[in-house]
């Protein structure tokens, strides 16, 4: 089965933007990011923690409480936020939401008005193969996809297959470390508004291309041009 070496991403894939101006609270030797986020479920529930506030939305969006940012401590090799109604502790260890194969660095425990949940958040973990996963396209050569285009790519056993918005394509693949060899991919012969891109993808994939994982957890392809091709997991 064909793996790759983990590659850390910058921060947890459900983080909004946040205003430039503003960082959340930093431990010693940490990377700045826009937000720390965490999540759970059964009863679904969502976390973020800014500079200034902590933002809880609980139960299904039944419970919403947002409170200014205490400031964390250390606590049980993680930290600890604890305000009247919020307690957060947050413990470094690998953590799974238990509805996806998605993986986190931090699990995440909540106690609001007196009731604990638990759940995952901080670093998204990518995952320990490609095999089994399928995605979207955002971005070919720098360009973004059309949101109205549909595209794909699935990785099943040791070939893939999908579109990048036109024809249909599919081809065998190998990983070796962090570089991803596919083809000769084999495509219909469809014409089709925009198919720069597709083609782009095409030229792009005729050489090995580097794997990576941005910040909100894009697989990014990076080929021996330069050019690289930005698609969003699907769960």
């Amino acid at each position: 089965m064909p793996k790759f070496a983990p590659f850390l991403v910058l921060c947890f894939a459900l983080s909004g933007c946040m205003p430039a101006d503003e960082t959340p609270p930093q431990t010693p030797g940490s990377t700045p990011v826009a937000a720390y986020m965490a999540l759970g479920t059964e009863p679904g529930w969502t976390l973020e923690i800014t500079p200034s506030r902590l933002n809880y939305d609980g139960d299904y969006g039944e419970t919403k409480i947002m409170v200014p940012n205490p400031g964390a401590k250390p606590h049980a090799g993680g930290e600890r936020y604890v305000t009247g109604r919020l307690t957060v502790d947050i413990a470094r260890g690998e953590c799974s939401d238990g509805m996806s194969d998605r993986r986190y660095a931090d699990t995440v425990t909540v106690t609001a008005d007196g009731k604990t949940v638990k759940g995952c958040g901080g670093k998204i973990l990518p995952p320990s193969e490609l095999a089994g996963t399928n995605w979207t396209f955002v971005s070919i050569g720098g360009v973004a996809v059309a949101a109205d285009r549909p595209t794909s790519l699935q990785f099943d056993g040791n070939r893939l297959s999908g579109s990048a918005g036109c024809n249909r394509f599919s081809g065998t693949y190998s990983v070796d470390g962090g570089t991803l060899k596919a083809g000769p991919l084999m495509a219909t012969e469809m014409a089709c508004p925009g198919m720069e891109l597709e083609q782009t993808f095409f030229k792009l994939m005729a050489t090995p291309v580097s794997l990576t994982f941005a910040g909100d957890g894009t697989l990014i392809l990076t080929g021996e041009n330069g050019k690289t091709a930005a698609l969003r997991r699907v769960i």
